[in-house]
């Protein structure tokens, strides 16, 4: 299957919005060419994503605006850049500054997959974490990386965008299996019972007769 297809085998229903955000002194002040964040919409949009792009300077506060401004409209926001080492990378901190909880999975499998690259994978600090219905994730801002990154989220993005998108409480009207295959289903028998939690009524018939003979 090419990379054409496989796309489109991971998609997501088209139309599904999506921001890429690179984070970049450079590529915000207009003097460096967007590499990452023009490789980064192009993958998005085989997979039948609706691609914003935007650009901010490598500082906090402006990360951490963008991001919350970026995740009531967008189901996905890819950053791409600064989650290196050096003092000025500093996406990881603002993603985890903003987000209401981590989804370290996703982070580890963007990490797993750049390790069979080259062992420098390690030392990307890139998070995935959930704001509202929107799934954040940092990519490192390689074009070759972000892609990579990308791809190795292909197996799980579509469903982890469609749990998102609810129902969240699981007991509710409409939170049955057939909408939520991902839970477990309710009118199926609980077979994972074992049979030593049930009585024995062979026993509480024993255990009956020594309780009424006389002491």
């Amino acid at each position: 299957m090419g990379s054409s297809e496989q796309a489109h085998a991971d998609g997501v229903p088209p139309g599904t919005p999506a921001l890429v955000l690179t984070i970049s002194d450079g590529v915000a002040a207009g003097v460096r060419h967007d590499d990452a964040g023009l490789a980064l919409a192009g993958a998005l949009a085989e997979r039948g994503f609706a691609v914003d792009r935007g650009a901010v300077p490598d500082e906090r506060a402006d990360i951490e605006t963008a991001l919350r401004a970026a995740a009531p409209d967008h189901l996905l926001v890819v950053t791409t850049g600064g989650t290196g080492l050096t003092p000025r990378d500093v996406t990881p901190q603002a993603t985890q500054a903003v987000i209401d909880y981590e989804v370290p999975g996703l982070a580890e499998a963007i990490r797993a997959a750049g390790r069979a690259k080259t062992p420098m994978a390690d030392l990307s600090r890139g998070v995935v974490g959930v704001l509202d219905r929107s799934l954040i994730v940092n990519v490192p801002g390689s074009p070759r990386a972000a892609l990579e990154s990308i791809d190795a989220l292909a197996p799980t993005l579509r469903h982890a965008l469609e749990t998102l998108a609810g129902p969240f409480d699981h007991g509710a009207a409409g939170a049955g299996h057939s909408e939520r295959p991902d839970l477990p289903d309710p009118d199926l028998p609980d077979r994972d019972l074992p049979d030593r939690d049930l009585p024995d009524p062979d026993l509480q018939e024993v255990d009956a007769g020594r309780r009424s003979e006389p002491r």
